[in-house]
């Protein structure tokens, strides 16, 4: 993995969801309505370009990809996408699939009538449909759930999908299925709102 860029200590220790992608770009979401209007307003006052993921439909993390635009490769979008729709109300719903709108920071605003967490968007978008399924493993010492590309080929914990189970039901399943001892806490953190499931390959 690659060293962390600048400011992503920072942004770690601020409770935002974060993982790294397979090339080592850090990748950072908004946990809640509140949370995503300080991390676009944080970094619309940075004065710097980012580029910027939300699902097509509303109840989704605004998600930054922390790294230069001309250095952000078709994977780090992919995996970024993938992870934008997993962590969006489509998980709740146990959808499959969703729809990812990516799109640049400047391109975002916000008035004073927009409740929070919701922004506009002028000009141009890219959409990418993304199939709703994560695996865990371990970044930066912590349990992440992360696009199965992120892994890079690496061993993970486990493989999940949407499910009707609900994670907090799951605990112990989880635990029992792991390879390491992670806590509760740990665990909840790592995974989506919602129901979720096992994946057996």
């Amino acid at each position: 993995m690659k060293p962390l860029k600048e400011n992503a200590s920072d942004q770690m220790k601020i409770p935002y969801r974060w993982f790294f992608t397979s090339t080592g770009k850090l990748v950072v979401g908004g946990k809640s309505s509140t949370q995503n209007d300080e991390l676009l307003m944080k970094l619309k006052r940075s004065g710097k370009e980012y580029t910027v993921l939300h699902t097509t439909e509303p109840g989704s993390p605004f998600v930054v990809i922390r790294a230069p635009q001309s250095e952000i490769s078709e994977n780090d979008l992919d995996e970024s996408a993938i992870f934008t729709g997993c962590f969006s109300r489509a998980w709740k719903l146990r959808k499959k699939k969703t729809t990812v709108d990516i799109f640049n920071l400047s391109q975002l605003f916000k008035t004073k009538e927009m409740k929070a967490g919701t922004w506009g968007i002028k000009g141009k978008i890219k959409r990418v449909s993304v199939k709703l399924e994560l695996v865990l493993i371990k970044q930066e010492g912590k349990l992440r759930a992360v696009p199965e590309k992120t892994a890079d080929g690496k061993n993970y914990f486990l493989k999940v999908r949407p499910g009707k189970n609900d994670k907090s039901d799951m605990l112990v399943k989880f635990q029992f299925e792991l390879k390491q001892t992670f806590t509760q806490e740990e665990l909840l953190a790592a995974l989506p709102a919602g129901g979720v499931t096992i994946v057996r390959n």
